[in-house]
């Protein structure tokens, strides 16, 4: 018997925390960057603070959007084939860079074997009850994210660094060089992403491969 109701107990649990997620196919995130480093000549800081990051998932697409002062860049990314067009804009300069899926792997293989780490923290952003995780990358490379696990995207391919995530990072803290980027979520919307947004330009760019691209890096 009481095993019965430990297992009836067990199962009521797993229940109300799976009612407690919301699984979607279609989103759109908006974060909002901050941005510091440790020069006394913040130039490159002020020019990308108040940067933001757009994100829209419709099924196996998904669409990321920068845009700061100094440039824009959009990622057209599908999950089904792991092939990925960018979109680049700076210095007048319109790029497109295709992509194979085996140019995304490579891109983002310092991903691999990447682990998420909760703490006892937790905190509200934009109305979702958040938990702070460490992630770790496998060169030994760490930051922190916050997130929900009320909202799930079923496309998690969208963005590799949190394809193991068990939810959706609200905020996260990445360190590039001497600059330390926050992103953290500013708008949450539900609503159907219009197809068009993943339509590919066919004029009006500069168009390369990846090992091109890196050239020029």
């Amino acid at each position: 018997m009481k095993k019965c109701i430990g297992l009836f107990t067990l199962n009521l649990l797993l229940l109300l925390t799976a009612a407690g997620q919301k699984k979607v196919s279609e989103l759109t995130l908006v974060y909002d960057a901050s941005i510091s480093s440790g020069s006394k000549e913040p130039k490159m800081a002020d020019a990308l603070d108040g940067a933001t990051a757009t994100v829209y998932l419709k099924g196996p697409m998904s669409r990321v959007e920068m845009v700061s002062a100094l440039f824009s860049s959009t990622t057209i990314h599908d999950s089904k084939t792991s092939t990925a067009v960018v979109l680049r804009e700076v210095s007048g300069q319109k790029l497109l860079i295709r992509m194979t899926a085996e140019n995304w792997t490579e891109k983002n293989k310092r991903y691999n074997g990447m682990t998420f780490t909760d703490t006892k923290e937790t905190k509200v952003i934009a109305g979702y009850n958040c938990t702070k995780a460490e992630a770790k990358l496998a060169d030994g490379t760490s930051f922190t994210v916050y997130y929900t696990t009320d909202i799930i995207p079923e496309n998690k391919d969208y963005d590799s660094q949190f394809r193991n995530l068990n939810g959706l990072p609200l905020e996260y803290e990445l360190v590039q060089g001497k600059l330390t980027i926050k992103y953290t979520v500013s708008k949450i919307n539900l609503n159907p992403v219009p197809a068009s947004k993943f339509d590919i330009p066919k004029s009006g760019y500069r168009e390369m491969t990846y090992d091109e691209s890196k050239k020029m890096n």
